[in-house]
């Protein structure tokens, strides 16, 4: 069966060999709430789909707009295998529902590497869930994992690490060509107010940052956006 839970996703649990993410367009946050709800009774009405799928969580966008879906699996063929038995019955009951949704996309990933701060994973809980996107002009996954490192590099040099931040977790896209973190952090506030202070985006002025945000071949130095967890799905 399927069961319901207010627990945020373990995002280096060994066991994940993929991870995807889209982004629905809903317009409101009235419509935002109507569709997570579909989301929820649509999925409990049912049984859990697939043995390889782990996990599969919901998050609302800052803007009230949409919703990012965030779903853990064994290996993409058992996401595949899901898609051509379950997924499209399900988003027509989600759509019968809240008519009118946008389905930006899916991207596949695979996690690479997750930075903990000081004080742990799970003496804090997330209030925040910050989705960076990278993209670079064309595939290469030593590349991808190279500026991972670099980007790791530079956080560990910086004398004073913003509050509030949890948790970072990279993931490499399969396509070779996009970098997605994962960014854990207490509250929305923390992460403008890390954002506000000088540099560009959280990392500071410093040559290891300029590094990073100056790769070779780097098209974005990452689309940033805020989400609120609103719905986590899990076998029972």
């Amino acid at each position: 069966m399927t069961r319901r839970t207010n627990i945020h996703p373990v995002l280096d649990r060994p066991d994940v060999g993929a991870s995807l993410f889209s982004t629905w367009e809903v317009g409101t946050p009235e419509r935002q709430r109507r569709t997570v709800e579909a989301i929820a009774d649509t999925w409990e009405r049912r049984p859990w789909p697939a043995k390889g799928l782990l996990g599969y969580f919901v998050y609302t966008a800052e803007d009230g707009s949409g919703l990012l879906h965030h779903s853990q699996w064994a290996d993409e063929q058992a996401y595949e295998a899901f898609v051509k038995t379950h997924r499209q019955e399900r988003n027509d009951a989600i759509d019968t529902a809240v008519p009118g949704i946008e389905r930006v996309g899916i991207e596949r990933y695979r996690r690479y590497r997750s930075l903990t701060g000081g004080e742990g994973r799970a003496a804090r809980e997330p209030g925040c869930v910050v989705i960076v996107d990278i993209e670079f002009d064309g595939p290469d996954p030593a590349r991808q994992r190279a500026w991972v490192d670099a980007v790791e590099e530079a956080l560990a040099a910086e004398p004073h690490a913003h509050p509030g931040g949890i948790s970072a977790h990279f993931h490499l896209g399969s396509d070779g060509t996009r970098v997605l973190n994962y960014a854990e952090w207490e509250t929305a506030r923390h992460h403008i107010d890390a954002m506000a202070a000088p540099g560009e985006g959280v990392g500071s002025l410093s040559p290891l940052w300029q590094r990073v945000q100056t790769w070779p071949g780097l098209l974005e130095t990452g689309s940033v956006k805020r989400y609120e967890y609103a719905l986590g799905l899990v076998p029972d």
